[in-house]
């Protein structure tokens, strides 16, 4: 008989066992969202009614910032994400060496332009330099390939910049009208016209005054206001915040609105991405929270993360707090 209960009793705990391994699990939508490999610089695509998520790939080999890659994923819920693996990679540029900094794709026509940031050939004296190219491709998750065959901006079409990474973080915005434009910069805020093919540039280069910018620029439109969300850096703290501006034009003028976000936990850098899906707005950053195996996340092992995103009557957006959480949990009314 005691056998027998103990058979039992071992039975039972087999079975409650897989119910305890999935209730341990995270929430779908928990943060971070992407988990298989380190990730930095969302960039969010809506199409339909799926979301495209482009990121760069952290090597976690190295304690500095290479990034071999970028890759895609996509989900219809906001909280299940399939992974589509790499679908560039700076050396698919012929005038990159490499580093897949930040970047953006839209949609046009029935095509995908993938603005990117990459590191330039140069010549002798801007080698090593940054620069932002465009590639193009009929599905949002690649092949993409050079759509021109040279950079779109390099250091030395925007020579107020302060240093060779001052070209970096494209963010492009197609307004209601058809009319593109692209902002970029480190240190220095960016802003030039594109043509309607979103290869080529449609007049000049202008330097935005903005407070508080650092880098990382995302623009969105909702009605009437645009916005710009980037980060800031003071100096005096250990990291970058969220901050953002709005205006009543892409060409301004800007108001500063203030801070968005405090500091990514456990990372230098943070980086926005704003959408609007199925009647909710998102708000994507990175940080260095997640661990994969022994690898320990930090400023050069990142990873991407959401919360909603809140506006207020006239406009402005709700203070964002970082949570474990994300969007497992109801959005709130």
């Amino acid at each position: 008989m005691i056998a027998l209960r103990l058979s039992a009793a071992i039975l039972a705990l087999a079975i409650a066992q897989p119910v305890w391994a999935e209730t341990s699990k995270p929430k779908p939508g928990a943060n971070p969202i992407i988990t298989d490999v380190f990730t930095a610089d969302p960039a969010a695509l809506v199409v339909g009614k799926r979301v495209y998520l482009y990121v760069g790939r952290d090597d976690s080999s190295v304690n500095t910032y290479r990034m071999p890659d970028w890759r895609a994923y996509s989900s219809t819920d906001m909280k299940r994400w399939e992974a589509h693996g790499v679908v560039l990679k700076p050396t698919d540029f012929s005038w990159s060496t490499g580093d897949a900094y930040a970047s953006q794709v839209v949609e046009k026509n029935g095509k995908f332009y993938f603005f990117a940031t990459a590191k330039w050939r140069g010549d002798e004296t801007m080698r090593a330099s940054m620069a932002i190219g465009v590639a193009v491709s009929d599905k949002p998750t690649g092949p993409f390939v050079d759509a021109i065959g040279k950079p779109l901006i390099t250091n030395g079409m925007t020579p107020q910049g302060k240093h060779g990474w001052s070209d970096i973080d494209p963010t492009v915005l197609i307004d209601d009208d058809g009319t593109a434009w692209m902002m970029w910069g480190n240190e220095n805020l960016f802003l030039v016209k594109l043509k309607p093919n979103l290869t080529e540039l449609d007049g000049p280069i202008r330097e935005i005054p903005m407070a508080n910018y650092t880098e990382g620029p995302w623009l969105h439109k909702r009605g009437k206001m645009y916005y710009v969300t980037f980060a800031s850096w003071d100096k005096t703290k250990d990291g970058e915040y969220m901050s953002y501006a709005t205006a009543p034009s892409v060409e301004g003028p800007w108001t500063y609105r203030g801070v968005l976000t405090g500091m990514a936990h456990n990372s230098n850098t943070i980086h926005p991405a704003i959408i609007e899906f199925k009647g909710k707005s998102y708000f994507f950053y990175h940080d260095g929270g997640l661990n994969i195996g022994d690898q320990k996340g930090g400023s050069f092992r990142r990873a991407v993360r959401v919360e909603y995103l809140y506006y207020n009557d006239d406009g402005t957006i709700k203070p964002i707090v970082q949570t474990d959480e994300g969007v497992s949990k109801p959005a709130k009314k």
